[in-house]
């Protein structure tokens, strides 16, 4: 070996990178579990999916095009489902997933209405729908709490109030969706840029 050779570079720690785009079938396929594993709410499932599982978004991604999507008019995991499968294969992408999502638990729903409509009137079946309403509160509490983990570890402060502000306003002060969002957007997209361009000076 020379003596004059160039010492060995350690290379950085390189974040680990998404897994590759999903086909259409796979898109359809995972979107249909969800929407049946998806008792009380898709949402946290599909977060587990997307970002856990197959690793097709990160949890910063998955939080921005899950608040693109709140904003959009329409359920938010319907928007999401169009969005998400759009942005990795296309029209034909966002066709696939949202038909995965809401084909399986369509057929599902129709078949429990018709039983429903015939037995509704039974208390056991009223405790067991007021059973799984608990749970659901405790689902989606839980995925909230997941998707404010990475703003609580870069401890972003003014994100975090922002948010919290949102909140109150709507959650305790009962003001207008509309009127609140009308504020929050404009601040919110302010804000982000404020910062970027600070860490980028």
């Amino acid at each position: 070996m020379s003596t004059d050779s160039a010492p060995a570079v350690q290379e950085p720690d390189i974040p680990a990178a998404h897994a590759p785009p999903p086909g259409l079938l796979a898109l359809f396929v995972a979107f249909a579990r969800m929407s049946l594993a998806g008792f009380g709410g898709v949402l946290v499932f599909a977060r587990h999916a997307i970002v856990d599982q197959h690793r097709w978004m990160t949890a910063d991604e998955f939080n921005e095009t899950f608040a693109l999507c709140h904003f959009l008019p329409g359920p938010n995991i319907v928007n999401l489902s169009m969005v998400f499968g759009s942005r990795l294969r296309g029209i034909a992408g966002g066709v696939a997933a949202f038909t995965g999502l809401l084909l399986p638990p369509t057929l599902i729903m129709t078949v429990l209405a018709i039983v429903y409509a015939r037995f509704g009137d039974v208390e056991v079946l009223r405790r067991i729908l007021a059973g799984i309403s608990c749970a659901a509160v405790g689902l989606l509490i839980a995925v909230v709490l997941r998707m404010m983990t990475p703003l609580l570890k870069r401890m972003d402060f003014v994100v975090i109030i922002l948010m919290l502000g949102v909140f109150v306003a709507i959650g305790v002060l009962r003001l207008p969706l509309q009127a609140v969002l009308l504020v929050a957007i404009p601040v919110s997209i302010g804000v982000t840029y404020l910062m970027r361009r600070k860490v980028a000076a």
